[in-house]
């Protein structure tokens, strides 16, 4: 999951951000993203945030499996806490990590024995004489607009180069408001790569592997956050009742919408969106031809 930090971001965006806040804080990981859960949990098993660790480990593998093995050099946009650059670099690859969150560079630079080169910037705004056998958008496409991925990715890939992209996707196009509507709507993604030059190598949907990490995190804020939030509300009304009303007003105006949202948010993801890994590769010949 990648954080940027803008005095003009979109409000779904800035609900994401707190979601990774909260995500962060929930887990002390190394990685941000959601993670692979296999075997699946049985229905009624207790999601903890041990097994989520190992999911997240499992994931980071499963990235591992789609990259070809003539790939050296990796650029990885949207690097987040630095758990997919370290467990790149400890495997051979040299990495390169670039975000633009300086809270992030911090945990970054600590996750990987600063080992591993961090660029704190927008990927729009990145520029080097480097080229990359594969770059890397893990949970971070959804906050570079469609066309500056597509052409940004083509431009720094050395010849016959790759895109591993693995995030949520909208399935559905017409789910344009909420929590999750600043991910990219799949087919119009797909266009861009196919119009930038990228033919598709291979693609895999883990949505299913994906939606435990939501019921665990869903699961923690209705246990621990909701039930704080209402200790400290009845706190305030004993000790200050007119602070107590305003606040009320507060949550009923500004905070009972999105919150309601966030626990619903299993449901909208299997309504409206999907979790694709997709491996895609440069293609020059198609490239010339444009």
């Amino acid at each position: 999951m990648l954080k940027p930090k803008s005095s003009n971001i979109p409000k779904p965006t800035r609900y994401q951000n707190a979601a990774i806040d909260y995500y962060m804080g929930l887990t002390n990981s190394s990685y941000l993203h959601y993670g692979y859960w296999e075997p699946l949990p049985i229905a009624g098993e207790e999601l903890t945030l041990t097994r989520l660790r190992a999911a997240q480990e499992a994931y980071t593998a499963k990235l591992l499996s789609f990259i070809p093995e003539t790939v050296k050099t990796v650029l990885d946009v949207g690097c987040g806490i630095g758990g997919n650059a370290a467990y790149l670099d400890v495997r051979g690859f040299t990495v390169e990590g670039l975000a633009p969150d300086a809270l992030q560079q911090q945990r970054f630079i600590k996750n990987t024995n600063s080992q591993v080169p961090f660029y704190l910037m927008r990927f729009e705004d990145f520029h080097s004489s480097n080229s990359y056998d594969l770059i890397l958008l893990s949970e971070s496409s959804q906050y570079i607009a469609i066309n500056d991925l597509a052409e940004g990715a083509a431009r720094f890939l050395s010849s016959n180069g790759y895109l591993l992209l693995a995030d949520m996707m909208r399935s559905n196009a017409e789910y344009q408001k909420g929590i999750f509507s600043n991910c990219h709507v799949a087919s119009e993604l797909q266009a861009a790569l196919i119009k930038a030059g990228f033919k598709l190598i291979k693609t895999e949907d883990i949505s299913t592997q994906v939606a435990p990490t939501i019921d665990l995190c869903v699961e923690k804020f209705r246990t621990f956050g909701l039930t704080t939030i209402k200790y400290i509300a009845d706190l305030v009304a004993i000790a200050f009742p007119p602070l107590h009303a305003l606040g009320r007003w507060v949550f009923k105006r500004w905070l009972e919408k999105p919150i309601a949202e966030g626990l619903a948010a299993r449901t909208i993801f299997e309504s409206h969106l999907c979790y694709s890994i997709q491996l895609w590769q440069l293609s020059i010949h198609e490239v010339n031809l444009r």
